[in-house]
């Protein structure tokens, strides 16, 4: 794969992964793994964000100190805007936090009751599936479509992880079940409840630029600009979002382990620049009123 070089960017400079999951969601990495494989990309911070849950943060946190690499804790919430799915990436966050644990508790809540959905409907269709396999298959506390994937090729009902989803998970398919999602401003409000920022994740994924101006109007701090799914003129084109809407561009691989072959960490190379930049933006800090234009990533 090509590199695409920034400006200011030498052999030494520090760079970030802001987007990776683990065991406690839908990644296949232990905590320790992700850390050791962060080591080997080079990188000098990492954040974790996993789906509606921060249990893997203060293993992660260990991980990554032994290994001299700063890591941000995080997480990645399932939101709307008009009806409209978008994921929110929070940085900073107080893992301790009394109200983070009791929304995420039900948010989880919400995930456990999908995967019931899902099974019986795939019940209904003739495909022998139990929840307790899924359960099984995800061993933490927010399960999603990745785990009722894997359980269906494990039980033999499908091929691979790919198949699943064509035949059984998209939308559409038999065993869709839509996702309980809340708003977008609330799901920001909770991040700065508890100390920290908010990321619009992989907006070219939406397929509705006007989702990243209306993120902006709910108090979205950074759009994702660089990621695996987004090309070099999206990159561009959310870069160009950020310095008009006075948001931190910042960039992630999102990374789900050994999921899908080849992991993706540290396919994104952000500038540290962008990681100070974000951590100014936490509430009770002094934020410059104008971001500015971000170097653009190594995307190795």
């Amino acid at each position: 794969m090509s590199v695409t070089a920034f400006p200011e960017a030498g052999p030494d400079s520090k760079i970030a992964d802001l987007h990776l999951h683990t065991r406690y969601s839908d990644g296949t990495f232990t905590p320790e793994e992700l850390a050791e494989n962060a080591r080997r990309e080079g990188l000098s911070a990492i954040a974790l964000t996993d789906h509606d849950t921060v249990d893997g943060c203060a293993e992660a946190a260990e991980a990554c100190h032994a290994r001299g690499i700063e890591f941000i804790p995080g997480a990645e919430i399932t939101a709307e805007i008009g009806g409209q799915e978008v994921h929110v990436l929070a940085y900073w966050i107080d893992t301790q936090s009394a109200l983070l644990q009791q929304r995420f508790a039900e948010f989880q809540s919400i995930r456990t009751g999908r995967i019931h959905g899902m099974v019986r409907q795939l019940n209904e269709r003739g495909v022998p599936l139990t929840a307790e396999a899924v359960f099984e298959v995800a061993q933490c506390k927010a399960p999603g479509r990745p785990h009722v994937a894997r359980a269906l090729v494990s039980g033999g009902f499908c091929s691979d992880f790919d198949d699943a989803f064509e035949r059984y998970l998209k939308k559409g398919r038999p065993g869709w079940v839509p996702k309980p999602m809340v708003p977008a401003t609330a799901a920001v409000e909770l991040i700065h409840a508890c100390g920290g920022v908010a990321v619009l994740a992989h907006p070219a994924l939406y397929r509705a630029d006007r989702l990243v101006t209306e993120a902006a109007r709910a108090g979205i701090d950074g759009v994702e600009c660089w990621h695996t799914k987004h090309n070099p003129e999206a990159s561009r084109r959310y870069q160009k979002f950020a310095q008009d809407l006075n948001l931190v561009a910042t960039g992630g691989s999102d990374c789900h382990g050994n999921s899908k072959g080849q992991p993706l960490i540290g396919r994104i190379r952000l500038p540290y620049a962008q990681v100070e930049q974000l951590r100014a933006r936490r509430p009770g800090t002094v934020a410059a009123t104008t971001s500015a234009p971000a170097p653009a990533p190594v995307t190795a």
